[in-house]
């Protein structure tokens, strides 16, 4: 095989190997350097959209993959701890009805738009922050050996909650209150684990 046919082979299996990394929806960088998948951006018609805006959206999609990554883990907290020492019945038995009145409304309303996938099976996915505050203050006795105290979950998952509603509105948020999130995530997985 002479020079000609190995530059030719080599080509030729590079542009074989990217058609099936974009045929596996294999993430791409943007001009900002964020990474995203390449098979949603088409589907969103991001290429559309200004790129400047789309650098800063793309800077807080990492930021808010970390807090509802962290927001998802205290609901396994809840409902794993409450399950092991309740039971099966333990939203029935043990979360405020507050709670429970405001998370039922949620679904149900969700339920009348039934074009659009719902936030989940389990009563638990309808609730906020502060609703899960509420249920493991409410059931102190069985988080206790997890969490220090109740005010220090609350001041810490209140904090996170103000950045998430930032970045759920279309914010930007400073480094400093990303350093913040940062620190606060790995002060409760240290204190609680993942």
């Amino acid at each position: 095989m002479n020079s000609f046919d190995q530059i030719y082979s080599f080509v030729f299996r590079g542009l074989l190997t990217e058609e099936a990394l974009d045929a596996s929806g294999r993430l791409r960088r943007l001009d900002s350097g964020a990474l995203i998948n390449e098979e949603i951006a088409k589907k969103l018609s991001i290429e559309l959209l200004d790129k400047e805006i789309v650098a800063r959206a793309m800077r807080m999609a990492s930021v808010y993959t970390a807090i509802a990554s962290f927001e998802n883990s205290v609901r396994r907290l809840v409902s794993t701890v409450l399950l092991e020492q309740v039971g099966a019945d333990w939203w029935n038995i043990s979360v405020p009805n507050k709670v429970k009145e405001k998370a039922e409304l949620r679904r149900t309303e969700e339920q009348k738009i039934r074009w659009h996938t719902p936030r989940g099976d389990e009563p638990l996915n309808y609730t906020e922050f502060g609703d899960l505050i509420s249920i493991i203050n409410q059931n102190w006795d069985h988080f206790e050996p997890f969490i220090p105290s109740i005010e220090w979950a609350r001041q810490l998952t209140g904090t996170i909650e103000r950045s998430r509603n930032v970045i759920m509105h279309s914010g930007d948020l400073e480094i400093e209150d990303i350093e913040r999130i940062g620190g606060l995530i790995r002060d409760w997985i240290r204190q609680v684990g993942g």
